[in-house]
């Protein structure tokens, strides 16, 4: 049982407390040990409601008592119902939940390897004492853990572990697990994946009525950065809106947060930078109040992209460094290297060529360490790495070698859907076949990335999910 030695093992169902009750056996054992304890004779602890005999029999275990008779007992023992019934230590379910919050400010403060000695501990300890909310929150702990150091599959599958303990709760309860389950599919290149599950969500809560504020925008965030990279402006947009007259009713500062951070992205997509930018601002401000570093470090990171965008080359170098150097510090290896793809672009078209080389080169190599990039690990920044590398090539002349990385780009972003990208790499490719003298090569390049942008904002589902009563 995990080392925990307060349970015994026979478990019922004692259906006039609604607890989950030991056997008699168990119950009888405690409530001698407590007895004599405390310094009881049967009689003492029977009366004035039972008899000494009563208790005889309870304690060698032939009875189970009665939900009146635990609260006689459990009051003359000192100690609580739960406890007497379960085994289970009081205020167990209060110090879980203190050392939860522990563990979650060590996520957000410090390492995640760390965090997750403390949430897997704390796994073992609730599901020994099968509190099952407690140990949900543990595995969504780990899952958030899995998510920073770049394991994927490990991150699904705590998420998958923490909905299937909560299956009888209303899916607002579900939807935290729900959506790291979504954010993980995102980060391997599951864009059409991720997209499914965030706007099943929405369509169930929304036809249920469970209008809950807080899973709202937490699901209307989390779609608009799949909504973005497959090319849904629209979709994201709308998500966006939606988000923002959700706001007003969640206290949550994290979730707020969170929502202005995904806002500026369809706000730098149209264009309106300022607002982007103050979007950012107020995001920045509330990471800052609730240190919550690697957070902060994303805000750095698209403000870094705002700038880009913008071209303040100078800055945004600025800004992604910071960004590069805060998730290095937290050790989150998959956020660092997608940050250094980005730094390397702005780095290039500065004119620093050679540092630009020097940071994507190693993310892309097969023996590259456990930070790397891939087809199922960050796959939409390794096709942005090969085509940069492949840009590099060109500007040296090396035809073969840029035609290597943009293929390899190409193969990459197609298993994702990332339509922007696609067209893009698609229009390189092109030009870069038709200058070969390989025209009809070329033309099939751009009947490609033409075929990615001619419906823009589909996914899996067909029509978006509907709104909530706002």
């Amino acid at each position: 049982m995990h080392g925990v030695t307060y349970r015994g093992a026979a478990v019922a169902e004692n259906s006039t407390h609604g607890i989950r009750a030991d056997g008699p056996a168990e119950i009888g054992r405690r409530v001698l040990r407590l007895r004599t304890a405390k310094g009881l004779t049967q009689r003492q602890l029977a009366e004035p409601a039972y008899t000494a005999a009563y208790i005889s029999t309870l304690e060698a275990g032939r009875v189970r008592p009665s939900e009146t008779a635990l609260r006689h007992l459990a009051d003359r023992l000192g100690t609580t119902v739960d406890e007497l019934a379960t085994g289970r230590p009081a205020h167990l379910a209060t110090r879980l939940r203190m050392r939860l919050t522990d563990a979650r400010r060590t996520l957000a403060t410090g390492a995640a390897e760390d965090a997750a000695v403390r949430y897997a501990a704390l796994r073992d300890e609730a599901a020994g004492a099968e509190l099952t909310a407690e140990q949900a929150a543990a595995h969504l702990g780990l899952g958030d853990c899995a998510l920073e150091t770049g394991e994927l599959t490990e991150a699904r599958d705590h998420y998958a572990a923490a909905e299937a303990l909560l299956a009888g709760e209303p899916l607002p309860r579900r939807v935290p697990a729900l959506r790291g389950r979504a954010t993980a599919h995102l980060l391997a290149g599951e864009l059409r994946y991720a997209c499914y599950l965030l706007e099943t969500a929405l369509d169930e809560l929304n036809a249920s009525g469970l209008h809950d504020p807080d899973a709202l925008l937490l699901l209307y965030t989390a779609s608009i950065a799949p909504y973005m990279d497959m090319g849904a402006h629209a979709r994201a947009a709308h998500a966006a809106e939606l988000a923002l007259a959700l706001a007003p009713q969640v206290d949550d500062p994290a979730l707020v947060a969170g929502m202005h951070r995904g806002v500026a992205r369809t706000l730098i997509a149209e264009g309106r930078i300022k607002e982007a930018d103050a979007s950012l601002a107020k995001a920045q401000e509330l990471y800052q109040q609730l240190h919550i570093r690697t957070e902060l470090a994303h805000c750095h990171w698209m403000r870094g992209y705002v700038r880009a965008q913008n071209g303040d080359l100078e800055g945004a170098e600025s800004e992604l460094r910071t960004a590069r150097d805060m998730l290095a510090s937290k050790r989150a290896p998959l956020f660092t290297v997608q940050v250094e793809v980005e730094l390397a672009d702005v780095l290039r078209r500065r004119g620093k060529t050679a540092e630009a080389e020097g940071l994507l080169s190693p993310l892309l190599a097969p023996t590259a360490a456990e930070s790397a990039l891939g087809a199922e690990r960050g796959a939409v920044h390794a096709g942005g790495a090969h085509r940069l590398l492949g840009l590099i090539a060109e500007e040296r002349g090396l035809t073969e070698t840029a035609e290597e990385h943009y293929c390899a780009a190409l193969s990459l972003l197609e298993r994702t859907g990332a339509a922007g990208d696609l067209a893009d790499l698609c229009r390189l490719l092109g030009d870069l076949l038709r200058r070969t003298g390989r025209v009809e090569a070329a033309l099939d390049a751009y009947r490609t990335g033409l075929g990615h942008r001619a419906a823009p904002g589909t996914t899996t589902l067909g029509p978006a999910p509907a709104a909530p009563p706002l």
